[in-house]
């Protein structure tokens, strides 16, 4: 089924308040037939410590996020959708005809459907309730990039590695085709502890959430997170040179097509005990919708395997 329709919409809000809740008047406001307030910080015997009642949460307060989304995954509940028990942020609808799929983040939501009919009808429903921006169609999206074409739609994370580089000094570094140090096994004990580890850390971080449209880079963050509760320079100078790969391939992405089929194929494979810390074994695998990459991953067994060999009992 091909998507018609990819929407991104955002919200100004400021939902209803079903508790009570109080706020400190600011100062320079009046209460009715009280005095200006001259200062928040009077003592208990200023006429200054007056309090209002709030009847809308504003943004900012504790309870506002939860009103609000109470408020939006009602409307949404109401028009037919059903919430994801998996991710609650996520709504879907599904008829014989047609599939709509709604993700909020925060006040930003973007609405995927294969009828543009029916989500224009779903943004007028959402517009009668909330104030809202219609966006237009998806082109960013928590630093997913999206470009449209007639027949696929390309995912990458550009911006996000541009700034990484700009973050770690790196703009005008040395660009590298090869991901990997030919030939390297990374040690726990290889090199000297970093007196500053957060900067490793936070470079493993990004390059984490990288790799959500980067399945090339997946199995070297595997193998670099394992290092953060104790990092050296021979692990840091191995993320630079992930950082080099990355100046060589900022475009890379992941291409949907449009006209995929739902027949699913995976393809998994595994080595023998590579990993020189644990003798643990290291798996990974892809799983293709027709011929549009959806998963992938790469992760270390949790048990160390004796044999590569499956005995299959009849």
């Amino acid at each position: 089924m091909a998507f018609t329709s990819n929407e991104c919409l955002q919200f100004i809000f400021h939902g209803d308040l079903n508790e009570e809740a109080y706020m400190a008047l600011p100062s320079g406001y009046a209460a009715f037939g009280k005095p200006v307030v001259a200062q928040l910080n009077a003592d208990t015997s200023s006429q200054g410590r007056y309090v209002c009642k709030l009847l809308k949460s504003l943004y900012g307060l504790k309870q506002a996020p939860r009103q609000w989304f109470e408020k939006l995954s009602t409307a949404l509940i109401q028009f037919g959708f059903h919430q994801s028990k998996a991710d609650y942020t996520l709504f879907t609808k599904k008829t014989a005809q047609e599939f709509t799929m709604v993700l909020i983040y925060v006040d930003d939501m973007v609405i995927i459907g294969s009828n543009a009919t029916t989500v224009s009808t779903l943004k007028l429903h959402l517009s009668s309730q909330f104030h809202m921006k219609d966006l237009g169609c998806l082109s960013y999206f928590l630093g997913l990039e999206v470009s449209h074409t007639a027949e696929d739609i390309f995912l990458c994370q550009k911006k996000c590695a541009q700034d990484l580089h700009k973050k770690t000094k790196m703009t005008h570094c040395r660009a590298l085709k090869v991901l990997l140090t030919p030939n390297l096994k990374l040690l726990y004990n290889t090199g000297q502890l970093l007196d500053n580890p957060n900067r490793f850390r936070r470079i493993v971080g990004k390059l984490i959430y990288l790799s959500i449209t980067r399945p090339d880079i997946s199995f070297v963050v595997q193998s670099l997170s394992q290092f953060v509760s104790s990092p050296t320079d021979a692990h840091l100078k191995e993320t630079f040179h992930v950082l080099k790969y990355l100046k060589a391939t900022t475009d890379h992405g992941i291409l949907l097509a449009k006209d995929s089929t739902f027949q699913i194929r995976a393809f998994s494979d595994s080595d023998w005990g590579s990993c020189p810390n644990s003798r643990k074994s290291v798996t990974g695998y892809a799983i293709l919708l027709g011929k549009s990459l959806i998963f992938w991953r790469s992760k270390k067994q949790g048990v160390v395997s004796r044999s590569t060999a499956v005995n299959i009992e009849q």
